[in-house]
């Protein structure tokens, strides 16, 4: 048998359970004059004792605003899933909209095109009131999009620009080129000079960021063997990379990876290869994450609660830049004297060395 759907309290019924006109209710629910203080009182505490709430379309259509966030991801789904960023990204935006009653409307599109026809779709339905714009990438056309349909936004990642305000945009960005010349002069000082970089997409502004910053770095300490390798972030070809890096030649000391998720998987990777963390590899992972403090690598830690007075306060436009910091951990340490790849994977699995400290087996680690 279907059930007759629960009817939805309206003005109206408030009116009549209040013994008042519609209008004057419609003074009080939306804190106009024209109605006295007790009898104001009187009609919210019926229209809670109701459980009238006011309908967001109907606010959207009057001008008041649709109480609405929105959040548009263009990035491949798979790798969303164990991709910890946006998780506490999602968690720090929910904590302030709900603490004053709005709502976030989240979506993942394929592509760049796509993410753009949302936004027009929402302007044109009135559906959000502003937006978060994430992944700013070179000759991005969101902030020129948002401008012209005089959306507020916050971009949270600093543009190719460096992050100066464009028309109703705010700008929530980390310090990406600080953080890598910390992590390069934290590894330099360890006596690495062969650094890999596991970057994340290389059409984003700040992988571009993190490795002109490694090139520089590289460049000014007189370091040949250091560069970056670019991937979609996922554990597969994180792991993908690893191999390929520590396959070669003359395989680095020290990596950097852009997430935690490839981190976790190079780690895995390394100990596969029987190469000892941080005995012959040093591991720094992008994101302070559960997983980085279970698994631990190092970790560089970034704050995903974006300020309030960006998100939904005081419209001016804001820019605000957060310094990540470098949080030590036991998967970076100072060089081994001597270091083989596979003697020291031989002699692991003989039984004849722990994985600490450097093996039997020594070789001329020259830079």
């Amino acid at each position: 048998m279907r059930r007759t759907p629960a009817r939805r309290p309206t003005i109206k019924d408030i009116a009549r359970r209040a013994g008042v006109s519609e209008s004057a209710v419609s003074f009080a629910l939306n804190g106009r004059p024209g109605v006295s203080q007790a009898t104001r009182t009187r009609i919210r505490e019926v229209a809670e004792q109701l459980g009238w709430q006011p309908s967001t379309a109907a606010r959207a259509l009057s001008g008041e605003g649709a109480a609405t966030v929105g959040l548009v991801l263009a990035r491949p789904a798979r790798t969303l899933g164990v991709e910890s960023f946006f998780l506490q990204l999602v968690s720090g935006v929910q904590e302030v909209l709900a603490g004053r009653s709005l709502g976030l409307l989240f979506q993942v599109v394929e592509d760049l095109d796509a993410e753009c026809a949302i936004y027009r779709r929402w302007w044109a339905e009135r559906r959000v009131d502003g937006l978060l714009v994430v992944d700013p990438r070179a000759d991005d056309p969101r902030p020129a999009l948002l401008d012209r349909l005089g959306l507020p936004a916050v971009l949270v990642g600093a543009p190719d620009d460096g992050g100066a305000p464009h028309g109703a945009i705010s700008t929530l960005w980390a310090d990406d080129t600080g953080a890598m010349a910390s992590v390069v002069g934290h590894l330099h000082g360890l006596g690495h000079r062969r650094i890999t970089h596991i970057a994340g997409l290389p059409e984003l502004a700040h992988t571009r960021r993190r490795m002109a910053c490694l090139r520089a770095e590289a460049a000014r300490r007189g370091l040949p063997a250091v560069r970056s390798v670019t991937t979609d972030y996922s554990d597969a070809q994180g792991a993908e990379a690893t191999r390929r890096e520590l396959s070669g030649a003359r395989p680095p000391t020290a990596i950097v990876y852009d997430n935690d998720v490839m981190a976790v998987a190079g780690l895995a990777v390394a100990a596969e290869r029987g190469v000892p963390v941080p005995a012959s590899l040093s591991i720094v992972a992008w994101d302070d994450s559960v997983l980085c403090r279970s698994c631990p690598a190092q970790p560089i830690r970034e704050r995903r609660r974006p300020p309030e007075g960006c998100l939904c306060g005081p419209r001016p436009v804001r820019t605000a830049v957060l310094q990540p910091s470098l949080v030590l951990s036991c998967t970076s340490a100072a060089l081994a004297p001597t270091r083989c790849f596979a003697s020291c994977a031989r002699s692991a699995a003989r039984g004849r060395w722990s994985g600490r400290g450097p093996c039997r087996n020594t070789q001329a680690n020259r830079p």
